[in-house]
């Protein structure tokens, strides 16, 4: 059996997981096996098949991981050739029939690019500068006091399994506080909302007694909820599995960077396009 690194943008799709009607990750893989005659046109997915976990739509990935059955010719180059330019495999490896991607994984950590400005005060300053300022210590703060083990049933919408024992740092790079948020797994949405809720607590929109008050076992009234932040600046970054060493395949990864540069460029070139825009309205 073997294990697949998968990377992926996922701004254009409905998620990891298949859903019926709506275009996922997921589906994206398992016509690219149909198309490389791996699975059965009639099959539901591929033997030994098991993912690391769902990325929510608009949520994209480094390293989800998957595993299958597959010929040995099947490696990461093989299905690039029938992917969509959006979904690259890049490194795999080899292991036992017992070895299952969702439950043998350890740690998963996401990364999250939140735009926040420091607070200025200065006349050309933005708007987002002036309304929504972020104050570093106390989004430091929030991330110590959401971090360890709690029920968070009151940061998803799934109503088991929702003790959970994060991790949260951040780290500034210029406008953007980097959130690294990483657990053994994680309840729907939890990731971004722990990121709104330190957002609100860092930008003075609550107190820290909000932190206190998801923890407590009775139900936020919908006008507390805490809403999730958007998905698109969230990266499934790392998914550890000890003793599990990857191998790179180097001609799939150079194209997958390949690709991705490119659609890096893509979107700064639409940034100043917007930005022309908006600074051309007076």
């Amino acid at each position: 059996m073997r294990a697949f690194r998968i990377a992926y943008d996922g701004t254009g799709y409905y998620g990891f997981q298949r859903q019926p009607d709506v275009p996922t990750v997921e589906d994206t893989i398992f016509d690219a096996l149909r198309s490389l005659g791996v699975l059965d046109s009639d099959a539901d997915k591929p033997a030994g098949y098991a993912a690391a976990g769902r990325t929510d739509a608009g949520v994209s990935a480094l390293a989800q991981t998957i595993t299958l059955e597959g010929p040995a010719w099947l490696t990461p180059r093989a299905l690039n050739a029938e992917l969509p330019a959006a979904v690259r495999a890049w490194a795999f490896a080899d292991v036992d029939d017992s070895f299952h991607a969702t439950h043998d994984a350890t740690r998963r950590t996401y990364t999250y690019h939140l735009y926040a400005p420091a607070a200025v005060d200065d006349s050309s300053a933005t708007p987002a500068e002036i309304e929504h300022p972020i104050d570093d210590d106390r989004f430091h703060a929030a991330c110590e006091a959401l971090s360890d083990t709690h029920d968070f049933h009151n940061l998803t919408p799934d109503d088991h399994n929702t003790e959970r024992s994060p991790t949260l740092s951040a780290t500034r790079d210029g406008d953007y506080l980097v959130v690294t948020v990483t657990a053994g797994g994680f309840a729907r949405e939890l990731v971004r909302r722990l990121v709104s809720l330190a957002q609100t607590v860092a930008t003075g929109a609550a107190s820290f007694a909000k932190i206190d008050r998801t923890f407590e076992s009775e139900p936020l009234p919908g006008h507390e909820g805490i809403a999730p932040a958007p998905p698109e600046p969230l990266v499934l970054t790392d998914v550890d599995y000890p003793g599990l060493e990857f191998d790179i395949d180097d001609d799939a990864a150079s194209s997958a960077r390949a690709v991705f540069e490119t659609r890096r460029i893509d979107r700064q070139t639409g940034a100043r396009v917007a930005g022309q825009v908006a600074d051309g309205i007076q």
